[in-house]
């Protein structure tokens, strides 16, 4: 059995659907059927009895757009483990480009940061020579960027703190710095960070990493780890944007791209691109009524 959730456009829905319906059955995987999530009224449920994942996602993705989609092989359940990347996923920034602002490099920058996010560059080494480019900044510039250019992305605390009220482990795993992460989970509630540090020496930035690099093998052991504390059968949920939350995604039970690079998106079960983050809960099927504000 193959299942598809999807928040869709309700203008026009039923003809969109008919319409996916068609080309379903002309790639040999019929809907067996389609309703209306009963906790989320606006979350179309479609059951198949192939398992045409791919098939199956490219005929929604062209008929059913603009929708956001979760897909799964089983039932889906609320996770119990939750690992989400940082920078334009729980943020709506990159926090190396909004910090190279500071040393007047943004744009030199940002444009590494693009490359590695598209997977286009070796990500810890794109990582390593965006870090040398900040020599020599003072460390308070961190402080003030946190303030002045940093927020979490719509939905984020919602998000985690409706997860950690269903007794969901949440776990911030980044490739950017702790200096940014660790704030930024205070502020949307979750439990552990894992991430880059910079070297600082007499309140300056030396253009180093202080420890290893936290990069794509980093957040996929990271998840495995936490997900075997858990138990066998403890699902668990992955969101990232861009290629180095690729393995991350691919070892969830449910890899969600947020606003993701196409092949971060390709690799995931699913996708958020057109409402907010508390869009993952209704895919999840828990009822706004269950949300923890915030």
């Amino acid at each position: 059995m193959l299942i598809a959730r999807l928040i869709a456009e309700p203008e026009g829905l039923e003809k969109r659907l008919d319409a996916a319906a068609k080309a379903l059955e002309d790639i040999g995987a019929p809907m067996a059927s389609a309703a209306m999530l009963d906790a989320c009224s606006d979350v179309l449920q479609i059951l198949f009895a192939g398992e045409q994942d791919v098939q199956i996602r490219a005929v929604l993705d062209k008929h059913m757009a603009p929708c956001d989609l979760l897909m799964a092989s089983s039932e889906i359940e609320i996770p119990r483990l939750f690992v989400s990347d940082m920078d334009s996923t729980m943020i709506g920034q990159e926090c190396i480009d909004e910090l190279a602002d500071y040393a007047g490099l943004k744009s030199r920058i940002a444009e590494i940061t693009e490359r590695a996010m598209q997977g286009e560059l070796d990500f810890p080494s794109a990582l390593k020579d965006r870090v040398a480019l900040l020599e020599g900044l003072e460390e308070t510039a961190i402080e003030l960027c946190l303030k002045e250019q940093i927020s979490p992305v719509a939905g984020a605390r919602t998000l985690v703190r409706t997860l950690q009220s269903k007794g969901c482990r949440t776990v911030l795993v980044t490739g950017g710095f702790h200096h940014f992460a660790d704030p930024v989970a205070e502020t949307i509630g979750f439990e552990r960070v894992v991430g880059n540090r910079l070297a600082v020496a007499d309140g300056k930035l030396t253009g180093a990493l202080a420890g290893p690099v936290s990069d794509a093998s980093t957040k996929a052991r990271t998840l495995r780890e936490e997900a075997e504390k858990l138990g066998e059968g403890a699902r668990v949920l992955a969101m990232g944007d861009g290629a180095n939350d690729i393995p991350m995604l691919e070892a969830a039970d449910y890899g969600i791209a947020y606003r993701a690079k196409p092949k971060a998106r390709a690799a995931a079960d699913g996708w958020v691109e057109n409402g907010d983050l508390t869009n993952v809960l209704k895919l999840l099927g828990i009822p706004r009524s269950e949300w923890v504000l915030a």
